[in-house]
């Protein structure tokens, strides 16, 4: 049935990709940094689909600039991100003397790492990943790093 409806596995993987990218939230400049952050975090099958499926991309494609293979609305998709980060710096909302390109990759991979290594989260935890418990106060917790990203020394109540 998948090649039927998206033609394989990649057809599905864009599919996933197009429906994430519009509802995610992520594309909403009015909201603070932290916000869009920790609603990455949001528990629901959508977020960890597509966490599980770029996961399973990065392990089993050696992609290339020119990889005819990458949508190409994927990579405009994240370079949106990046000039986001870009003008969220020049407000104010992360320090100058940091790359909002490294930024972003470093905000993607926490706010993936319950999802891909969750695992991880428990043993270093002992709570599950999946757990409101768990989910609050790592939202908390990238709330400030994210507040000392901007140079501010904690998070904002």
């Amino acid at each position: 049935m998948i090649s039927y409806y998206f033609d394989g596995k990649d057809g599905l993987y864009r599919a996933l990709q197009r429906k994430w990218e519009t509802t995610n939230g992520a594309a909403r400049p009015d909201l603070p940094l932290a916000e869009i952050v920790s609603g990455f975090l949001t528990p629901g099958e959508p977020q960890r689909s597509w966490a599980r499926l770029l996961a399973w991309e990065g392990l089993t494609r050696a992609e290339a600039p020119t990889d005819p293979d990458v949508d190409p609305a994927t990579d405009a998709y994240f370079a949106a991100m990046v000039d986001d980060m870009r003008r969220r710096q020049q407000a104010g909302e992360l320090a100058a003397d940091l790359d909002p390109a490294y930024v972003q990759v470093l905000l993607f991979a926490a706010t993936l790492a319950p999802t891909v290594l969750p695992q991880v989260a428990r043993r270093m935890t002992g709570l599950a990943a999946d757990s409101p418990e768990f989910l609050h106060a790592y939202a908390e917790q990238l709330r400030r790093v994210i507040a000392r990203l901007a140079g501010q020394s904690d998070a904002p109540s």
